[in-house]
């Protein structure tokens, strides 16, 4: 069964289309088709989605609770755009870093959290575009709850700054101290990186050829008269894309009034109808290129660049910080990473290249998994060997057909589709 969520009877807000997203999203779920309508003063989506393993959804307790998120959804928090820092909670302290990327710098990141006894929970790490930004929460690790003395996060932001300005950084790296709050992590990682203008490309020799030679993905814009901005997008298909584009588009303070989503095999097709907050569409060249970069890069940011490493063992201190060490040791470039634990228990996923962003050598992975334990650390795959999409033609709009006519539906439904 394919679950169809026709959301109907919403009031139409900035933003609702990626709360919705957001909610599937965080559920593990993949939206293989959506349509989307939000012209006037309701809201209406139509999405099929399936779980992790491309499996029909056919539990009806699932389905309920499919509907209870969307429906209770809260509104969201504020947007910090400006502040990158440590913020307190009642769990964990919460630092978000953003500075130029380089071999080993994660590395150094957590040897400080080591040696200032900070014990990290779960952490997301992105890299794109020689730009590096992470959120982190850590613990005290005698008190196992959140640091909130002043003076000790002071030196926390002291120590982490200079790591991240280091001797060539041609940006100086942002450190403030948030106020207390709840952000989404993805969310909030995408903020960063978009206020450290991760979207203009930059020249580095030996990197700039290799992004070249992947497959880019394709975005266009076209001005239909004087009412839409239409979008199209062709990417490799991956989990959580459409969640960045959406993101990405709310944040620019853009509406996306009509769209499409399709997805194949490997390829994903989007196309939206858009216009700004303000209610006109883009206008100028200027604007044009930025919102290209912008949404290449928030398609681009969190690819699975390189061979994902996959680390499962007993949690303790200054395990992060050893196992960084040893990828820097060996001359691996950490391009992504994902850090959580539970139970006592550390599950950590790296995707990694060599310092060129070329393939990493089995012997060097074979030495890496020998030092660390051949149970803990293991292969999972290599991205950078997937087949590349193929090329189709598809002409824009063909897909919406008289989708968006009917606007008179009157209930906010889960209708399931058992075929």
């Amino acid at each position: 069964m394919l679950v169809r969520m026709p959301l109907l009877s919403i009031v139409n807000k900035h933003g609702i289309l990626l709360e919705v997203v957001q909610v599937l999203t965080d559920m593990n779920l993949t939206i293989t088709k959506a349509y989307i309508s939000s012209d006037g003063g309701w809201f209406m989506d139509v999405f099929n989605v399936v779980d992790n393993d491309g499996n029909k959804i056919r539990d009806k307790e699932v389905m309920d609770y499919i509907q209870s998120r969307i429906e209770t959804s809260a509104g969201f928090v504020p947007s910090r755009r400006g502040s990158v820092g440590v913020m307190p909670a009642e769990e964990h302290t919460s630092i978000e870093l953003a500075g130029t990327d380089r071999p080993g710098l994660l590395s150094e990141v957590c040897a400080v959290l080591a040696d200032l006894h900070c014990n990290v929970v779960n952490a997301e790490i992105w890299t794109h575009n020689a730009r590096a930004a992470a959120v982190v929460h850590v613990t005290d690790d005698s008190m196992g709850c959140a640091i909130s003395d002043p003076k000790r996060l002071s030196t926390i932001k002291e120590l982490l700054c200079n790591v991240l300005k280091g001797s060539d950084d041609l940006k100086t790296a942002k450190t403030t101290l948030s106020a207390p709050g709840v952000m989404h992590r993805e969310r909030r990682l995408h903020q960063i990186m978009f206020a450290d203008r991760d979207y203009e490309r930059v020249e580095k020799a030996g990197v700039r050829a290799v992004e070249e030679g992947s497959s880019r993905p394709q975005v266009t814009l076209l001005n239909i008269e004087k009412d839409y901005t239409v979008i199209t997008m062709r990417s490799k298909d991956r989990p959580k894309l459409l969640f960045d584009i959406v993101c990405t588009l709310t944040d620019m303070q853009y509406v996306v009034f009509h769209g499409m989503v399709n997805t194949g095999r490997i390829e994903a097709y989007q196309e939206f109808y858009i216009r700004h907050v303000d209610g006109l569409p883009i206008s100028s060249e200027a604007e044009r290129v930025r919102v290209i970069q912008c949404l290449e890069a928030a398609i681009e940011r969190r690819a699975s660049e390189g061979l994902e490493l996959e680390l499962c063992t007993d949690d303790r201190l200054g395990l992060l910080s050893d196992i960084t060490r040893i990828f820097r040791e060996n001359s691996l470039c950490i391009r992504r990473a994902l850090i959580s634990t539970k139970s006592g228990k550390a599950k950590d996923t790296f995707y990694v290249t060599d310092v060129t962003g070329n393939l990493v050598d089995p012997k060097i992975i074979d030495s890496i998994r020998a030092q660390i334990g051949h149970t803990a650390l293991q292969v999972k795959r290599n991205s950078s060997l997937a087949p590349k999409p193929p090329h189709q033609e598809t002409t824009m709009g063909h897909f919406f057909g008289n989708l968006f006519k009917a606007r008179t539906f009157q209930n906010f439904k889960l209708i399931r589709s058992y075929s």
